[in-house]
């Protein structure tokens, strides 16, 4: 007599995918944003997002059901990305977060917007832009808290780190980018310039 699997048992393997279909993939949206602020361009990003997904397959019965699933596949990600950058360079990029140049908070946004949400208001194809030319170390940072809206103990589980550091990352990488985008907001008339 034949051994038949029994018609009303699934397999393990069908359990598995539709578990990971209904809690992996719907935040599929969300990793290709990241990816693509990390990378640098659709091409990587997509292969990140793709690397992301083949990685936490393999490992989804490590996943505790029911938990934060956008935040695991995002400590996946971040972990390929790093894994292909240091690939690519042959080493790190090493940021002394202690020793760039802060730049000063600017007057006419200061009381208006202690919190980022000057930003709000003017994200678009240049404020990516000038997102992307930050150090990896703040562009991360501010890509998961003011693009993703994640909270501060979901980042810093994801790029295990404390959460001070995820503060003063952020609010570093915000002043970098008032710096970079104060012409182009007072161009654009969001902001009133300096008297020159």
């Amino acid at each position: 007599m034949a051994n038949t699997p029994s018609p009303d048992v699934s397999p393990p393997v069908d359990e598995k995918r539709a578990s990971f279909e209904r809690e992996a993939l719907v935040h599929l949206d969300v990793l290709y944003r990241v990816a693509l602020r990390l990378s640098g361009n659709p091409s990587d990003a997509d292969d990140l997002v793709q690397e992301t997904m083949l990685k936490a397959y393999r490992a989804w019965d490590q996943y505790e059901k029911g938990t934060n699933a956008k935040a695991w596949l995002l400590t996946i990600l971040r972990h390929a990305f790093i894994n292909e950058y240091r690939r690519r360079t042959r080493h790190p990029e090493t940021v002394d977060l202690d020793k760039i140049e802060p730049y000063a908070v600017f007057p006419e946004v200061q009381d208006e917007d202690p919190q980022g949400a000057f930003f709000d208001r003017i994200v678009d194809d240049e404020v990516l832009r000038a997102i992307d030319q930050l150090p990896v170390a703040f562009r991360e940072t501010l890509v998961l808290s003011d693009v993703e809206g994640m909270s501060y103990q979901e980042i810093a589980g994801i790029l295990d780190i404390p959460v001070g550091t995820v503060k003063s990352r952020l609010f570093r990488a915000r002043q970098l980018l008032q710096g970079k985008l104060y012409d182009y907001a007072v161009e654009m008339g969001y902001i009133k310039g300096s008297p020159a």
